[in-house]
């Protein structure tokens, strides 16, 4: 019987062929059983049914085919844990960053956004002035960003199952809620800009 098998979640499928014990007995064998009782409480069973062939054949090793999994991924899961916090992190450096650029650039403008004010400007009109002006700069960055992502994404290969590295909805959906999170860090300074009043601002420097 033929087939193909993945010696590893991390691994390409490969080709293989499978023979008869008496052609090619292993030096450890491996067997899998199929119950509906819970697996853990047939390991005694097990036992006695092999001891009973054989008395001094050892057995160990029983596990669930859900530990065998769990174990298997216990290295990327804690790869991508870290990872996860890593970028939870930078989100949040970003948007404090991204806030606080606009802040700056909304003081240094005070004088002209309360001329325009006072010339008839909506205070609406201001905030999505303030809002335009930021989100052109963080398109700009997340497109260099996707770039980036695009040439280094086969670095990630080893750590991803079952997902390309140049997923096209992963990277839609990560784009998404970068643009949100910019936006939501960008509203706040431009919420301050169109509430500006337009006479204190005039009498400032």
């Amino acid at each position: 019987m033929a087939g193909d098998s993945r010696k590893k979640l991390d691994t390409e499928v490969e080709d293989s062929i499978y023979f008869a014990l008496d052609q090619n007995p292993p030096l450890v064998q491996t067997f899998l059983i199929r119950t509906s009782a819970d697996p853990a409480s047939i390991a005694n069973m097990l036992r006695d049914a092999v001891h009973k062939i054989d008395p001094d054949q050892p057995l160990d090793n029983l596990r669930t085919l859900e530990q065998v999994r769990s174990d298997s991924l216990s290295s990327p899961r804690l790869t991508t844990t870290l990872l996860s916090l890593f970028a939870g992190l930078a989100l949040v450096i970003t948007a404090t960053g991204i806030g606080g650029v606009i802040g700056f650039f909304v003081n240094q403008r005070r004088h002209e956004i309360g001329i325009r004010m006072a010339l008839g400007a909506e205070r609406s009109a201001v905030l999505w002035m303030v809002l335009r002006e930021g989100m052109i700069l963080i398109i700009v960055g997340l497109s260099l960003g996707v770039a980036g992502a695009l040439g280094l994404g086969h670095l990630m290969g080893g750590l991803l199952f079952g997902i390309q590295p140049t997923d096209p909805a992963t990277f839609v959906l990560v784009a998404l809620v970068l643009v949100g999170i910019a936006a939501g860090a960008c509203f706040v300074p431009a919420h301050r800009a169109a509430s500006i009043d337009p006479t204190i601002a005039l009498r400032s420097d």
